[in-house]
């Protein structure tokens, strides 16, 4: 039992850092580490990613908020819509075959990344294209992310923020975070309803992710905002190309 649960330990306080410090719920890397170092189908793999995630976003949340205070009627509305979009998509994503949401997933972190490092001008130099009051209705895009991969409305909403209504990376962030946090909530309901969360390895990660989250957001705040957008597509990038090719790698191996 000591042996199951240290690793767990470990990765937790990694996947917390790395959330804060990105203004994610560690998800994104937590997945293919369920599917690829556990063995668990695409499925179980994301509901118990949102065991942890659902704590690190929230406090994730509550941190970036000190900083970038999202007014409380921008928050609520943008967290109702992200919510009710999370709770229709996560219904489909557990009836979908777990080869194809497995496809999906790795398809989508690929396009985000792409489309990060594809982009030169820096957010701080960017206008807005979109006029504020629809800002919102990221909270469909966000929460609908959420529902079918049980991750990722950061990864959606964030992007948006900065490209569509000319934000800081920071401050996307922290808007991102108000749809996100409890889009997970609603999101890790609907798995746990399905079956589809293995406690026993999600909640040890919680616990130790709780510890970490803070001083990522902390760091987050010291580093340049160009390093920071490119970190964060590199991240994605690395992990869309491990789920990709590991099936591969694997399939050789045995």
């Amino acid at each position: 039992m000591l042996l199951h649960v240290l690793p767990a330990l470990v990765v937790g306080a990694g996947l917390g850092f790395f959330g804060g410090l990105f203004g994610i719920g560690g998800g994104i890397i937590a997945v293919p580490l369920f599917v690829i170092g556990y063995g668990m189908a695409q499925p179980m793999a994301q509901g118990t990613a949102l065991v942890l995630m659902v704590p690190n976003l929230l406090v994730g949340w509550w941190r970036y908020n000190q900083r970038h205070p999202v007014p409380a009627r921008q928050a609520l509305t943008i967290g109702v819509i992200s919510m009710a979009a999370t709770w229709g998509v996560a219904h489909f994503a557990n009836a979908l075959n777990p080869a194809v949401l497995k496809v999906v997933f790795s398809v989508f972190l690929l396009g985000v990344a792409l489309r990060m490092l594809a982009r030169r001008k820096d957010a701080a130099e960017s206008r807005p294209k979109i006029d504020p009051r629809y800002l919102p209705l990221v909270g469909v895009a966000g929460g609908s992310s959420m529902g079918l991969l049980g991750v990722g409305g950061g990864l959606v909403a964030t992007p948006l923020i900065t490209g569509l209504f000319g934000q800081k990376q920071t401050v996307a962030q922290s808007l991102s975070l108000a749809l996100v946090a409890p889009s997970s909530v609603v999101a890790l309901a609907v798995y746990a309803g399905a079956g589809q969360v293995d406690w026993k390895i999600g909640l040890p990660m919680a616990a130790s992710g709780l510890l970490t989250v803070s001083a990522g957001v902390s760091l987050a705040h010291r580093l340049p905002e160009k390093q920071m957008r490119t970190a964060f597509a590199a991240m994605l990038l690395l992990t869309a190309l491990w789920l990709l090719v590991s099936p591969l790698v694997m399939a050789r191996l045995r």
